[in-house]
């Protein structure tokens, strides 16, 4: 269905295709808004729920969405449908580094260059608690000015920063990079193993070739544990220095990455433009203007109170939170079997001086008194006791744009009696704003 000259969600022009895996496809498409170029990623929800990679899938996302770094494949917006999950990506216009390795060795600025922008990408995925556990040339892009771009989150770990020396246990990673720690599954440091796979990146760049090299894995495995290489003549000393520290089958005495930076031959031209930067990623006005497919209008407004707006004001969201809260691009729903929350959620094309009227003259139907509590929270509350105690239901407003709102209802007290009245009085009052309620457009 995506086809050449499509156009997703009223937001990007499709172009040609840029790669396809087994559960995605990859297209160069055109921003409308902006026109520039991105590439979104395309991937099949039945077919990754099929292949049990849906926390791998949720991983990517959260992983992505944590930092951005000049080296590191910027991810801008997640879209979803019922079918598809649609990465909005930074398009690297140079491809994959594996392509222009297949032309020959680097000379070695070059090859120093690039492990420069790797090292300073890895060094900022690891003070974030992210461990890439795939690194190799495929997973390197390059944009149209050469710089490299570190890609493909899929099999990373995120590690709370402040549980130092946590031992990791899956094993994963492409044979020929893998560490030799990984190999002998008794756990592992994501960081050393980390390393040991740039070590393996930096020995490819320099030589054309990889440094462990076997048809037979059990014998390839064994080269990797004992770190039985040779290095080319060509090689400088310094280099070969370097190599010798980074692919130590000890992950004990393996270098670290600041003993890697403070090195004379990484050193050598090196500049830290932007190496430590940490920003939101995205912004709720640029990744998430009222969705054409749900129908929105940008225009429409409702009377402005003072009193209204002193009483709450909505809170903004960016696309992460977006994902985690609406029905329609909620990954969580999306993959959920079960439905057990016991919040309520709905949809509204009004403004939040509009919701907040309704909700107040809703309140004073049902009998619920209505009090501002820290956060930009209404608490509405009925004193009287039923069966076994009495009904507070915090609502919040959270905006999308200023006409396109989602309000959730968390109830605590009786629950029976609260269904009752979330279904013969709450619903009904409020059904002049509502636009979904989204338990109802889940059972659609």
């Amino acid at each position: 269905m995506e086809e050449r000259g499509n156009v997703l969600m009223q937001k990007y022009e499709l172009g040609r295709m840029l790669g396809q895996g087994n559960f995605a496809k990859v297209y160069h498409a055109r921003d409308l808004r902006t026109g520039n170029s991105v590439a979104i990623k395309i991937i099949d929800k039945e077919r990754i729920l099929k292949a049990g990679l849906v926390d791998q899938t949720k991983r990517e996302i959260s992983i992505m969405g944590l930092f951005k770094h000049p080296n590191v494949l910027q991810l801008y917006e997640v879209l979803a449908t019922k079918t598809k999950i649609y990465f909005i990506m930074e398009y690297a216009k140079g491809g994959q580094l594996f392509n222009k390795l297949a032309k020959g060795r680097f000379q070695e600025n070059l090859a120093r260059h690039y492990f420069q922008q790797l090292i300073s990408a890895i060094d900022f995925c690891h003070s974030n608690g992210v461990y890439h556990r795939d690194l190799k040339p495929e997973n390197l892009l390059l944009d149209e000015s050469g710089n490299l771009k570190v890609a493909d989150f899929g099999l990373s770990a995120l590690v709370e920063s402040h549980r130092q020396g946590i031992l990791l246990h899956t094993t994963c990673g492409t044979p020929s990079y893998v560490a030799p720690e990984i190999i002998n599954k008794k756990g592992y440091d994501g960081a050393k193993a980390d390393i040991w796979s740039c070590g393996v990146i930096l020995y490819v760049l320099l030589a054309g070739q990889l440094p462990f090299r076997d048809v037979n894995l059990m014998e390839l495995y064994r080269k990797i544990c004992r770190a039985k290489y040779r290095c080319p003549k060509w090689f400088s000393f310094e280099a070969r220095k370097l190599l010798f520290r980074i692919l130590d089958p000890n992950p004990d005495t393996r270098i670290s990455i600041s003993k890697i930076r403070e090195s004379s031959w990484f050193k050598n031209g090196f500049t830290s433009k932007a190496d430590r930067m940490k920003t939101p990623v995205l912004d709720v006005e640029d990744s998430f203007k009222a969705d054409p497919s749900l129908g929105l209008s940008e225009n429409e407004s409702g009377a402005t109170s003072e009193a209204n707006q002193a009483l709450v004001q909505p809170t903004n969201l960016n696309a992460f939170d977006i994902i985690s809260l609406s029905a329609g691009f909620n990954l969580s729903v999306l993959f959920a079997r079960d439905n057990e929350r016991k919040d309520v959620k709905f949809m509204s094309v009004h403004s939040a001086s509009s919701i907040i009227s309704a909700i107040e003259d809703m309140a004073r139907v049902v009998g619920l008194s209505i009090t501002k509590i820290e956060g930009g929270l209404l608490r509405l509350e009925r004193s009287s006791a039923g069966r076994m105690e009495p009904i507070s239901i915090d609502t919040e407003i959270f905006e999308f744009t200023s006409s396109f709102h989602l309000i959730e209802m968390k109830y605590s007290g009786d629950s029976v009696e609260y269904q009752k009245m979330l279904e013969e009085e709450i619903r009904p009052a409020l059904r002049e704003i509502v636009f979904a309620w989204q338990d109802e457009q889940q059972q659609q």
